[in-house]
């Protein structure tokens, strides 16, 4: 079936599903493949359950008598197929955001900050891959005006296939650092990979591209762009909106100015003086598309973080800053950094594996664990295999079972607590037990 004949199915029938046991009415599954199921084998359950229509790739699961089944070559790339034509039939504005670190929070903030003008679809949770990113598109309607979209990456050339179902109208890459090196197989292959959002944005002529004019990594590979910059204040360059840190003791706060006119002071619910670079990112694209400075203010102030980044949980025995949902050399460094700055006692840190840095992974831990001996905190617990493989005086932990026990047996009381670790690791299992 051509794309334009599934689009008329879908004008008819605009809910999408991927999973059998998820099939709202008149909605229309895709039949996906997994390492471990092939959906196909689902697609006469999905129609059972409600679904109007499944598209499979599995010829033997199709019935000729059957006008509900739609057979095609690649199911995944149909649905890819079908959200790229969508897109271009809405025509909506499209700002597209990737990076290592802080992307997910500044879709947030940078979607909170245009809600204040617009009627604005964004990425939910993690759908930020090859097929989170088209179901995304696919929640796009007629009434949205703007789309915040999310990339993520952690191989060569993700980046590219991801703006090319997306064809975004504006990008962002909110910085490069050391995540994935087991997949990108170097730091400039991470630094290559990001910068195909902006290879994209150049063949546009109607693009623009949003730059922390503090990132020389993101400097160095823009030529040829038309840029809003933004960043720490300076005489010398052109930035729409410049910003610096007054306080973070535990939560963000800071001032703003929109090229160097009236300061703003904006108060958050943002644990790490890294959040900053996020916020003046939102600013700014709040500002290129109408949103007054009060306006961005109060979405500023008013974001509440979820999802296990930068939140600060007050357990009544101890407060936690948690940020659990994932961890690389770059963001581990800020995180410490941060923790470090911030004057608040008695401090205790625990701190999970960094997953998936290849070759590299028991250098990148050894240099974390050489700078927490030179923070003195007052308490220290490693979890993982890699860390293990260090040298250090740290207490270690196979995983996060056994940080659990002893957490039971010794109750820690009265600290300030940061929990940062890869996703895999678990820790986000711990806040329970504080």
């Amino acid at each position: 079936m051509e794309t334009a004949s599934l689009y008329h199915i879908f004008q008819q029938h605009p809910v999408v599903t991927t999973d059998s046991r998820n099939c709202p009415a008149g909605s229309i599954f895709f039949a996906l493949k997994g390492e471990s199921f092939d959906g196909n084998a689902f697609a006469a359950r999905a129609l059972e359950q409600g679904c109007a229509y499944a598209v499979i790739d599995e010829p033997q699961y199709a019935d000729a008598g059957n006008p509900r089944l739609i057979l095609t070559d690649d199911v995944l790339k149909t649905l890819q197929q079908l959200a790229t034509f969508h897109r271009r039939h809405l025509g909506t504005r499209i700002i597209g955001i990737t990076g290592t670190n802080g992307k997910t929070t500044t879709k947030e903030l940078v979607s909170t900050v245009l809600m204040q003008k617009y009627r604005v679809l964004y990425t939910q949770g993690n759908f930020n891959n090859h097929i989170g990113v088209p179901l995304t598109l696919l929640r796009l309607t007629s009434e949205h005006d703007i789309a915040v979209v999310e990339m993520g990456a952690n191989h060569p050339g993700e980046i590219k296939t991801l703006v090319n179902i997306v064809e975004p109208n504006f990008g962002l890459i909110t910085n490069v650092g050391k995540a994935h090196l087991e997949g990108f197989g170097s730091f400039e292959g991470v630094i290559k990979t990001k910068g195909e959002l902006y290879d994209y944005l150049r063949q546009r002529k109607d693009s623009t591209v949003f730059i922390n004019n503090d990132n020389p990594y993101l400097n160095g590979i823009a030529d040829d762009l038309n840029l809003i910059r933004y960043g720490r204040p300076s005489e010398k360059d052109d930035l729409l909106v410049s910003g610096e840190v007054t306080v973070c003791d535990p939560y963000l706060s800071f001032t703003w100015s929109e090229e160097h006119s009236e300061k703003h002071e904006v108060h958050t619910h943002l644990i790490g003086s890294y959040n900053l670079d996020n916020a003046l990112a939102a600013a700014s694209i709040g500002l290129f598309f109408g949103v007054t400075p009060r306006q961005v203010d109060d979405a500023l102030s008013g974001y509440i973080p979820q999802n296990n980044r930068s939140q600060l949980q007050d357990t009544g025995r101890n407060k936690l800053i948690i940020d659990a949902y994932n961890a690389n050399p770059t963001s581990m460094m800020a995180a410490l950094t941060n923790y470090r700055d911030m004057k608040v006692s008695p401090k205790m840190a625990i701190l999970g594996d960094m997953r998936e840095l290849g070759v590299g992974s028991v250098e990148e831990h050894q240099k974390i664990v050489d700078f927490i001996d030179s923070c003195h905190f007052d308490n220290i617990w490693l979890v993982g295999e890699e860390f293990a493989k260090t040298s250090h005086s740290q207490r270690i932990f196979a995983n996060v079972d056994e940080v659990k026990a002893a957490l039971k047996e010794e109750r820690p009381e009265g600290f300030y607590i940061l929990i940062k670790g890869s996703n895999g690791i678990k820790l986000f299992q711990l806040p329970e037990c504080l």
